[in-house]
Protein backbone atom coordinates (compact mmCIF):
# COMPACT_ATOMS: atom_id res chain seq x y z
CA UNK A 1 0.00 0.00 0.00
CA UNK A 2 1.65 3.34 -0.81
CA UNK A 3 -0.12 6.63 1.39
CA UNK A 4 0.82 9.74 0.11
CA UNK A 5 0.35 13.10 1.02
CA UNK A 6 -1.45 15.43 -1.57
CA UNK A 7 0.40 18.34 0.16
CA UNK A 8 3.51 17.59 -0.57
CA UNK A 9 5.83 15.78 -3.25
CA UNK A 10 5.38 12.39 -4.06
CA UNK A 11 9.46 11.59 -4.15
CA UNK A 12 9.05 12.77 -0.23
CA UNK A 13 5.84 11.18 0.64
CA UNK A 14 6.09 8.13 -1.33
CA UNK A 15 5.68 5.38 1.27
CA UNK A 16 4.86 7.75 4.40
CA UNK A 17 2.32 6.51 6.81
CA UNK A 18 -0.38 8.38 8.11
CA UNK A 19 -0.39 8.87 11.79
CA UNK A 20 -3.21 7.00 12.86
CA UNK A 21 -3.23 3.18 12.56
CA UNK A 22 -3.78 1.36 9.19
CA UNK A 23 -6.90 0.08 9.25
CA UNK A 24 -7.10 -3.00 8.01
CA UNK A 25 -4.60 -3.88 11.32
CA UNK A 26 -6.94 -1.67 13.51
CA UNK A 27 -8.15 -4.70 14.92
CA UNK A 28 -7.87 -5.24 19.04
CA UNK A 29 -6.86 -9.07 18.07
CA UNK A 30 -3.25 -9.19 19.50
CA UNK A 31 -2.85 -11.67 16.78
CA UNK A 32 -4.88 -11.06 13.47
CA UNK A 33 -6.35 -9.89 11.12
CA UNK A 34 -4.94 -12.84 9.16
CA UNK A 35 -5.77 -11.47 5.62
CA UNK A 36 -7.51 -8.15 4.41
CA UNK A 37 -11.43 -6.93 4.92
CA UNK A 38 -11.31 -6.02 1.28
CA UNK A 39 -11.30 -7.96 -2.20
CA UNK A 40 -11.60 -11.28 -3.09
CA UNK A 41 -10.53 -14.64 -1.58
CA UNK A 42 -10.08 -16.50 -4.46
CA UNK A 43 -10.70 -15.97 -8.37
CA UNK A 44 -10.54 -17.99 -10.94
CA UNK A 45 -7.17 -17.02 -12.99
CA UNK A 46 -5.63 -18.02 -8.71
CA UNK A 47 -7.08 -20.92 -9.18
CA UNK A 48 -5.34 -21.95 -12.87
CA UNK A 49 -2.20 -20.49 -11.84
CA UNK A 50 -1.72 -22.48 -8.16
CA UNK A 51 -2.95 -25.53 -10.29
CA UNK A 52 -0.05 -25.14 -12.65
CA UNK A 53 2.56 -24.90 -9.31
CA UNK A 54 1.34 -27.94 -8.40
CA UNK A 55 2.54 -30.01 -11.08
CA UNK A 56 5.96 -29.32 -9.60
CA UNK A 57 4.82 -29.65 -6.28
CA UNK A 58 3.78 -32.91 -6.89
CA UNK A 59 7.10 -33.93 -8.55
CA UNK A 60 9.31 -32.37 -5.51
CA UNK A 61 7.05 -35.07 -3.14
CA UNK A 62 7.84 -37.81 -4.87
CA UNK A 63 11.38 -37.05 -5.94
CA UNK A 64 12.41 -36.19 -1.92
CA UNK A 65 10.14 -39.10 -0.59
CA UNK A 66 11.21 -41.53 -2.95
CA UNK A 67 15.08 -40.49 -2.47
CA UNK A 68 15.00 -40.26 1.04
CA UNK A 69 12.76 -43.60 2.16
CA UNK A 70 12.35 -45.62 -1.04
CA UNK A 71 8.11 -44.82 -1.32
CA UNK A 72 6.65 -42.12 -2.06
CA UNK A 73 2.41 -40.30 -2.08
CA UNK A 74 1.13 -43.83 -2.54
CA UNK A 75 1.79 -44.57 0.72
CA UNK A 76 2.17 -41.29 2.71
CA UNK A 77 -0.75 -39.43 1.43
CA UNK A 78 -2.71 -41.80 -0.99
CA UNK A 79 -5.42 -39.58 -0.84
CA UNK A 80 -3.89 -37.04 -2.81
CA UNK A 81 -2.76 -38.86 -5.68
CA UNK A 82 -6.51 -39.17 -6.69
CA UNK A 83 -5.67 -42.33 -8.41
CA UNK A 84 -2.74 -40.53 -10.90
CA UNK A 85 -0.42 -43.09 -12.39
CA UNK A 86 2.98 -43.90 -10.01
CA UNK A 87 6.09 -41.95 -11.28
CA UNK A 88 8.35 -43.91 -13.48
CA UNK A 89 11.93 -44.78 -11.99
CA UNK A 90 11.92 -43.29 -8.61
CA UNK A 91 13.62 -45.61 -5.99
CA UNK A 92 15.79 -44.74 -2.63
CA UNK A 93 19.15 -43.05 -2.66
CA UNK A 94 22.16 -44.15 -1.03
CA UNK A 95 22.42 -41.16 0.86
CA UNK A 96 24.51 -40.71 4.16
CA UNK A 97 22.79 -39.92 7.70
CA UNK A 98 22.78 -35.47 7.58
CA UNK A 99 21.57 -35.86 3.38
CA UNK A 100 18.49 -38.40 4.18
CA UNK A 101 17.66 -36.02 7.06
CA UNK A 102 17.61 -32.95 5.50
CA UNK A 103 15.32 -34.66 2.20
CA UNK A 104 13.13 -36.81 4.35
CA UNK A 105 12.12 -33.64 5.55
CA UNK A 106 12.08 -32.10 2.24
CA UNK A 107 9.95 -34.71 1.39
CA UNK A 108 7.45 -34.33 4.42
CA UNK A 109 6.81 -30.33 3.38
CA UNK A 110 6.03 -31.19 -0.08
CA UNK A 111 3.20 -33.39 1.02
CA UNK A 112 2.12 -30.19 2.87
CA UNK A 113 1.97 -28.39 0.12
CA UNK A 114 0.38 -30.66 -2.41
CA UNK A 115 -2.01 -30.90 0.62
CA UNK A 116 -2.35 -27.07 0.96
CA UNK A 117 -2.65 -26.63 -2.97
CA UNK A 118 -5.57 -29.12 -2.36
CA UNK A 119 -7.54 -27.80 0.28
CA UNK A 120 -7.52 -23.90 -1.20
CA UNK A 121 -8.15 -24.73 -4.83
CA UNK A 122 -8.38 -28.42 -5.59
CA UNK A 123 -6.58 -30.58 -7.22
CA UNK A 124 -6.06 -33.00 -10.28
CA UNK A 125 -4.58 -36.21 -10.42
CA UNK A 126 -1.04 -37.22 -10.12
CA UNK A 127 0.68 -36.87 -13.47
CA UNK A 128 2.51 -39.11 -14.40
CA UNK A 129 6.47 -38.35 -13.82
CA UNK A 130 9.27 -39.86 -14.78
CA UNK A 131 12.39 -39.71 -12.07
CA UNK A 132 14.08 -42.53 -13.54
CA UNK A 133 17.91 -42.89 -13.55
CA UNK A 134 17.87 -43.17 -17.52
CA UNK A 135 15.92 -38.84 -17.35
CA UNK A 136 18.43 -37.32 -15.09
CA UNK A 137 21.48 -39.21 -17.23
CA UNK A 138 20.01 -37.47 -20.02
CA UNK A 139 19.74 -34.33 -18.26
CA UNK A 140 22.96 -34.70 -17.43
CA UNK A 141 24.51 -35.39 -21.15
CA UNK A 142 22.62 -32.44 -22.30
CA UNK A 143 23.91 -30.05 -20.04
CA UNK A 144 27.38 -30.91 -20.69
CA UNK A 145 27.22 -31.77 -24.69
CA UNK A 146 28.33 -34.90 -24.77
CA UNK A 147 27.34 -38.53 -23.04
CA UNK A 148 28.35 -39.39 -19.42
CA UNK A 149 30.05 -42.42 -19.20
CA UNK A 150 29.00 -44.26 -16.95
CA UNK A 151 25.54 -42.64 -17.07
CA UNK A 152 24.99 -40.40 -14.34
CA UNK A 153 23.09 -41.89 -11.48
CA UNK A 154 21.09 -39.98 -9.14
CA UNK A 155 20.23 -42.12 -6.62
CA UNK A 156 24.17 -43.67 -6.55
CA UNK A 157 25.58 -41.00 -3.51
CA UNK A 158 24.71 -38.47 -1.60
CA UNK A 159 26.45 -35.78 -3.72
CA UNK A 160 24.96 -37.29 -7.00
CA UNK A 161 21.24 -36.95 -5.69
CA UNK A 162 21.87 -33.28 -4.07
CA UNK A 163 22.92 -32.24 -8.02
CA UNK A 164 19.74 -34.21 -8.68
CA UNK A 165 17.73 -32.29 -6.50
CA UNK A 166 19.43 -28.67 -7.59
CA UNK A 167 17.88 -29.60 -10.96
CA UNK A 168 14.47 -29.49 -9.84
CA UNK A 169 12.76 -27.08 -6.73
CA UNK A 170 14.07 -24.25 -8.27
CA UNK A 171 12.07 -24.12 -11.15
CA UNK A 172 8.78 -23.64 -8.10
CA UNK A 173 10.51 -20.68 -6.71
CA UNK A 174 11.04 -18.96 -9.97
CA UNK A 175 7.35 -20.34 -10.76
CA UNK A 176 5.89 -18.79 -7.59
CA UNK A 177 7.69 -15.49 -8.41
CA UNK A 178 6.61 -15.11 -11.61
CA UNK A 179 2.67 -16.21 -10.78
CA UNK A 180 2.72 -13.96 -8.16
CA UNK A 181 2.00 -10.49 -9.81
CA UNK A 182 -1.35 -12.15 -11.24
CA UNK A 183 -2.81 -13.37 -8.51
CA UNK A 184 -6.11 -11.49 -7.44
CA UNK A 185 -6.94 -13.32 -4.39
CA UNK A 186 -6.15 -12.58 -0.73
CA UNK A 187 -6.31 -16.11 0.28
CA UNK A 188 -3.95 -17.51 -2.88
CA UNK A 189 -1.91 -14.65 -2.16
CA UNK A 190 -1.48 -16.13 1.50
CA UNK A 191 -0.80 -19.21 0.12
CA UNK A 192 1.90 -18.36 -2.29
CA UNK A 193 3.95 -16.78 -0.37
CA UNK A 194 3.50 -19.55 2.42
CA UNK A 195 4.66 -21.90 0.06
CA UNK A 196 7.71 -19.73 -1.71
CA UNK A 197 9.09 -19.09 1.29
CA UNK A 198 9.53 -23.38 1.93
CA UNK A 199 10.66 -23.35 -1.76
CA UNK A 200 13.61 -20.78 -1.21
CA UNK A 201 14.73 -22.35 2.14
CA UNK A 202 14.68 -26.23 0.51
CA UNK A 203 16.67 -23.93 -2.90
CA UNK A 204 19.16 -22.17 -0.50
CA UNK A 205 19.42 -25.30 1.89
CA UNK A 206 20.22 -27.54 -1.50
CA UNK A 207 22.73 -24.50 -2.87
CA UNK A 208 24.73 -24.56 0.22
CA UNK A 209 25.35 -27.88 0.56
CA UNK A 210 26.84 -28.29 -2.80
CA UNK A 211 28.52 -24.92 -2.71
CA UNK A 212 30.45 -26.41 0.47
CA UNK A 213 31.26 -29.15 -1.92
CA UNK A 214 31.84 -27.07 -5.07
CA UNK A 215 35.81 -27.78 -5.34
CA UNK A 216 35.19 -31.75 -5.24
CA UNK A 217 35.37 -33.97 -8.29
CA UNK A 218 32.35 -35.88 -9.16
CA UNK A 219 33.55 -39.15 -9.48
CA UNK A 220 34.16 -40.88 -11.64
CA UNK A 221 33.57 -37.94 -14.18
CA UNK A 222 36.24 -35.11 -14.08
CA UNK A 223 33.65 -32.32 -13.09
CA UNK A 224 33.57 -30.61 -10.09
CA UNK A 225 30.30 -29.77 -8.21
CA UNK A 226 30.62 -26.24 -8.87
CA UNK A 227 30.83 -27.00 -12.90
CA UNK A 228 27.74 -29.69 -12.87
CA UNK A 229 25.70 -26.93 -11.10
CA UNK A 230 27.22 -24.04 -13.99
CA UNK A 231 25.83 -27.15 -16.47
CA UNK A 232 22.67 -27.35 -15.29
CA UNK A 233 22.16 -23.78 -15.06
CA UNK A 234 23.09 -23.20 -18.77
CA UNK A 235 20.86 -26.14 -19.63
CA UNK A 236 17.89 -24.21 -18.04
CA UNK A 237 18.43 -20.76 -19.29
CA UNK A 238 19.08 -22.53 -22.85
CA UNK A 239 15.95 -24.52 -22.60
CA UNK A 240 13.58 -21.35 -21.25
CA UNK A 241 15.05 -19.34 -24.11
CA UNK A 242 14.34 -15.98 -22.31
CA UNK A 243 17.70 -15.14 -20.97
CA UNK A 244 19.72 -15.33 -17.79
CA UNK A 245 17.43 -16.27 -14.70
CA UNK A 246 19.67 -18.85 -13.55
CA UNK A 247 22.85 -18.86 -11.76
CA UNK A 248 25.38 -21.74 -10.90
CA UNK A 249 27.21 -21.43 -7.32
CA UNK A 250 29.92 -19.23 -8.64
CA UNK A 251 30.10 -16.11 -11.15
CA UNK A 252 32.67 -13.48 -12.16
CA UNK A 253 32.60 -10.67 -9.91
CA UNK A 254 31.09 -8.50 -12.34
CA UNK A 255 28.13 -10.52 -12.12
CA UNK A 256 27.86 -11.40 -8.53
CA UNK A 257 26.10 -9.39 -5.57
CA UNK A 258 26.72 -5.84 -6.17
CA UNK A 259 29.27 -6.93 -8.52
CA UNK A 260 31.73 -8.09 -5.55
CA UNK A 261 31.47 -11.30 -4.92
CA UNK A 262 32.48 -14.44 -6.95
CA UNK A 263 30.12 -16.35 -4.81
CA UNK A 264 26.74 -17.38 -5.71
CA UNK A 265 25.23 -19.58 -2.99
CA UNK A 266 21.72 -17.82 -3.62
CA UNK A 267 20.38 -17.45 -7.56
CA UNK A 268 19.62 -13.36 -7.69
CA UNK A 269 19.12 -10.87 -10.18
CA UNK A 270 21.05 -7.41 -10.36
CA UNK A 271 19.32 -5.99 -7.77
CA UNK A 272 19.21 -9.69 -5.74
CA UNK A 273 15.94 -10.44 -6.39
CA UNK A 274 14.99 -13.72 -6.99
CA UNK A 275 14.56 -14.03 -10.56
CA UNK A 276 10.58 -14.80 -12.44
CA UNK A 277 9.50 -17.68 -15.40
CA UNK A 278 6.39 -17.73 -16.97
CA UNK A 279 4.70 -20.78 -17.32
CA UNK A 280 5.68 -21.78 -20.67
CA UNK A 281 9.29 -21.16 -19.56
CA UNK A 282 8.86 -23.84 -16.68
CA UNK A 283 7.41 -26.33 -19.18
CA UNK A 284 10.30 -25.81 -21.52
CA UNK A 285 12.64 -26.72 -19.06
CA UNK A 286 10.87 -29.61 -17.28
CA UNK A 287 9.84 -31.15 -20.60
CA UNK A 288 13.45 -31.05 -21.61
CA UNK A 289 12.23 -30.48 -25.06
CA UNK A 290 12.53 -26.37 -25.15
CA UNK A 291 8.75 -26.28 -26.19
CA UNK A 292 5.81 -26.05 -24.25
CA UNK A 293 3.96 -27.94 -26.65
CA UNK A 294 5.96 -30.97 -26.62
CA UNK A 295 5.89 -33.24 -23.50
CA UNK A 296 9.14 -35.05 -22.43
CA UNK A 297 11.74 -34.92 -19.51
CA UNK A 298 9.62 -35.17 -16.38
CA UNK A 299 6.36 -34.97 -17.18
CA UNK A 300 6.22 -37.46 -20.42
CA UNK A 301 2.25 -37.10 -20.65
CA UNK A 302 2.35 -33.63 -20.39
CA UNK A 303 1.27 -31.43 -16.96
CA UNK A 304 -2.14 -31.56 -15.32
CA UNK A 305 -4.80 -28.28 -15.32
CA UNK A 306 -5.71 -25.93 -17.77
CA UNK A 307 -2.47 -24.17 -18.02
CA UNK A 308 -0.49 -26.70 -18.49
CA UNK A 309 -3.57 -28.70 -21.01
CA UNK A 310 -4.25 -25.85 -23.35
CA UNK A 311 -0.53 -25.67 -24.22
CA UNK A 312 -1.00 -29.09 -25.68
CA UNK A 313 -3.75 -28.29 -27.85
CA UNK A 314 -1.99 -25.68 -29.12
CA UNK A 315 0.27 -25.96 -32.46
CA UNK A 316 3.17 -24.12 -32.89
CA UNK A 317 3.33 -21.78 -36.49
Amino acid sequence: MIFRNTGASASSNLFHAPDILYEPFASNASCGPTYPWYDVPIDLIDVELMHFSLNLEFLEAEHFLNGALGYGLDKVAAELVLGGPPPIGAMKANLDNLTKHIITEFGYQEVGHVRAIHLTVGGFPRPLLNLSSYNFATIMDEAFGYHLDPPFDPYANSINYMLASYVIPYMGLVGYVGANPFLKGYITKRLLAGLLGVECGQDAVIRMYLYERGFEVVHPYNHTVAEFTIRITELRNRLAMCGTKDEGLNLPPELGSENRTCSNVLSADPNSLSYARTPPEILRVVYGSGNEHIPGGFFPAGGNGRIARSFQKMTCT
